[in-house]
């Protein structure tokens, strides 16, 4: 019994001095995956900075414009800009929208802030809204009717956060009226980012803003009464495939399509006295700055966008792209029917396929998962452009369009 006992007492000896031993190797495994970690992101840290560095390089190569006399120019890491004190905003400000952003994962961070880089001090929050401490601790705003519109949009940036927390500097606003900012210019930015997912191997050099002249109306509660200028342009250069337009829009509601607002690079020259992309050769700024081909740029002015199919004309359980929303976050198997105006192969190998609607306008999008792309036995991105489909299944949310993750050929059906 005795030897028993000792038995007994050295198995559970070694099984504490084993135990020990591997809760070791686990915190020496997760120290160096730690330290693996942090090496990591002082990596990943030392490529954004060295990606900002390249922009300012390649916005200096195509030149940008010149400066008139007593204004500013202020360089931040992802954009540059003509500040006038005399307007209390931009006159332009330059950027590159980057590959990188078709994979951003940096979202608004609305740190609005003076720009310290200003010497004469730039707008500031008083000069958009007033705003007070209530007795419940909230806060009571008191607006001048003007959003801060962004002239180098934030979602641009969205692969750094350095960049992107840049662009809520006051120093890139304008008093844009909200159904101007939060409409037709807000859609022609996303017109002009959706560009670089169909062409993923460039980059594009933007020149964005507000046309300044003589006696446009201020701010006049506002701190430093900014002027409000009545007009907006916006200039975009594809380099690689030496392709370029501009914008000119009015600061108001607009009700007309994006493309009757495309105009030359020479016509913005025209209206604002700049001289943009000077440091390009002579020949390749004459034959980039005289384009306004809005198709190449709004491929859904080109009729690609489709109307939701007739809901009265679909089966029993079919619904829709405009319906398909209702569904979301259910349980319900359920058929989503519409026309295929776009499809593509994601970099992490997934097929995306748009029904209805193209990028950036999205209405509801089919999700096939890269290693389910083996169940189909035809080319998904190929075969389907164009054609009317039907996909079953659950319908999901994926960043507030509708979504189904389809895994089979079941689950899809080409109508004739």
């Amino acid at each position: 019994m005795r030897y028993l006992s000792f038995l007994l007492l050295a198995l559970f000896a070694n099984l504490n001095i084993f135990g020990q031993d591997i809760t070791e190797k686990l915190r020496l495994a997760n120290a160096a995956l730690t330290r693996l970690e942090q090496q990591r992101q002082q990596l990943s840290d030392k490529i954004e900075l060295l990606k900002l560095e390249k922009i300012q390089e390649d916005l200096d190569l195509v030149g940008l414009p010149g400066i008139q006399p007593g204004e500013q120019l202020v360089r931040h890491s992802a954009l540059v800009l003509d500040y006038s004190e005399k307007f209390e905003q931009a006159r332009w400000v330059a950027h590159i929208i980057t590959p990188d952003v078709t994979s951003g994962t940096v979202f608004r961070t609305n740190d609005f802030r003076p720009d310290e880089k200003v010497s004469t001090g730039s707008a500031v929050e008083e000069d958009y809204f007033l705003k007070k401490m209530k007795a419940d601790s909230t806060w009571e705003y008191d607006g001048f009717g003007y959003d801060r519109g962004h002239l180098a949009p934030s979602a641009d940036f969205r692969w750094s956060k350095i960049a992107l927390s840049e662009s809520y500097y006051y120093s890139n606003m304008s008093p844009q009226l909200a159904d101007f900012n939060r409409g037709s210019w807000g859609d022609l930015e996303d017109a002009i980012r959706g560009y670089l997912f169909r062409n993923p191997k460039t980059q594009l050099y933007v020149v964005a803003g507000p046309l300044l002249e003589d006696g446009l109306p201020r701010i006049e509660r506002g701190k430093n009464k900014v002027s409000i200028p009545k007009m907006y342009w916006k200039a975009v250069l594809d380099l690689t495939n030496h392709k370029a337009i501009g914008f000119m829009m009015p600061n108001e509601n607009i009700t007309r399509p994006l493309n009757t607002f495309a105009v030359s690079i020479n016509d913005i020259e025209k209206a604002t006295g700049l001289d943009l992309y000077n440091k390009l050769p002579v020949a390749l700024q004459e034959e980039c700055e005289s384009q306004y081909n809005a198709a190449e740029w709004l491929p859904f002015i080109n009729n690609a966008d489709a109307e939701p199919l007739p809901q009265d004309k679909l089966a029993r359980n079919h619904f829709n792209t405009t319906l398909a929303k209702q569904w979301s976050g259910r349980q319900d198997i359920v058929n989503v029917c519409g026309k295929v105006v776009g499809a593509r192969l994601s970099k992490a190998g997934n097929v995306l396929i748009n029904l209805d609607k193209q990028f950036p306008n999205t209405v509801f999008t089919v999700f096939v998962k890269k290693e389910n792309i083996i169940n189909f036995n035809y080319d998904l991105v190929e075969v389907l452009k164009g054609k009317v489909i039907c996909v079953k299944g659950k319908v999901n949310d994926l960043n507030g369009t509708p979504v189904m993750y389809i895994q089979s050929q079941n689950d899809i059906s080409v109508q004739e």
